[in-house]
């Protein structure tokens, strides 16, 4: 199975995670926004490469997740870090909420369907983690999911953190490698953010009055967070507290986090045999006197 890159921002596998103590900014040093946007466009690059390497050698998927609260910049941190790679190696699922089919099953079963294959990279704007989140500061939103009654309040989230790293072990093992992002920022930078979505009118669509009410349950969010990260953060599925109140510097973060990983499955393109090559020579031949 692949292992975790070393990263200050990696989460720690024993639990000692703490939220107040997480990095919402930059280290002062790191905070030049063009050299951060130079950083984010050199790993980019050789993002493009390992991706098309990845599809060649056809032995693993790569599942990216990202986390956040709403305006951390989940969206914009996708499309800059995908840029300039090859749409069809990739795929992004968002989920929302769930439909009556999605709830006729257990909460995996929608985003199971949307793993990606070998040779190619999901990313999970959201994922089965809204279950051990959002459902856990409102869970009233169990009551559609009609589970047994015999299931224990208290009990619920501890199964559901032993039935994601089931699944993620599982995947791993099979060859799918699980990189998780928790974008964090902090309660003032988004309200900043959810300021600039009413003042500028091309980014009102954006804005919904939910998003202010779920402001209200922030060091609920903040307690669920940290003790999912705690609960599901291993070697073979990592998860890393990115500092989210500087884009460019989140963005750079991301990127060269997903790049090294990439690196290290030392990907590289199918080996052809001598039997093959021969046929090369054979079909050059016939294609030069072809004119």
């Amino acid at each position: 199975m692949n292992k975790a890159i070393k990263s200050p921002y990696l989460v720690p596998f024993n639990g000692s995670f703490k939220v107040s103590r997480a990095d919402t900014k930059p280290p002062k040093a790191k905070r030049d926004k063009k050299d951060n946007k130079e950083r984010l466009e050199k790993y980019v690059d050789e993002f493009n490469e390992l991706q098309r390497k990845l599809y060649a050698f056809d032995k693993y998927a790569v599942l990216l997740i990202f986390q956040a609260m709403d305006a951390a910049g989940k969206d914009g941190t996708i499309r800059a870090v995908t840029t300039g790679v090859n749409p069809a190696g990739f795929q992004v699922s968002s989920f929302k909420v769930p439909t009556p089919e999605e709830l006729d099953h257990d909460y995996l079963w929608r985003t199971t369907k949307r793993l990606p294959e070998r040779g190619r990279i999901g990313i999970f704007n959201r994922s089965y983690y809204e279950e051990v989140l959002v459902v856990r500061v409102h869970p009233n939103y169990l009551r559609p999911q009609r589970l047994p009654s015999s299931i224990p309040g208290d009990d619920l989230w501890t199964e559901r953190y032993e039935s994601i790293r089931d699944q993620e072990k599982h995947l791993a093992r099979n060859g799918t490698v699980i990189i998780k992002f928790w974008l964090n920022v902090t309660r003032e930078e988004q309200r900043k953010r959810f300021l600039d979505r009413i003042e500028e009118p091309e980014k009102n669509w954006k804005f919904s009055e939910t998003d202010v009410r779920e402001r209200e349950h922030w060091d609920e969010y903040m307690d669920a967070y940290e003790e999912a990260l705690n609960a599901t953060s291993r070697s073979w599925a990592p998860w890393y507290a990115i500092p989210a109140d500087d884009k460019p510097y989140m963005r750079a973060c991301v990127a060269e986090i997903i790049v090294k990983t990439l690196r290290e499955l030392n990907l590289r393109y199918p080996d052809v045999g001598e039997e093959e090559r021969a046929k090369f020579h054979i079909m050059e031949k016939i294609l030069r006197n072809d004119n």
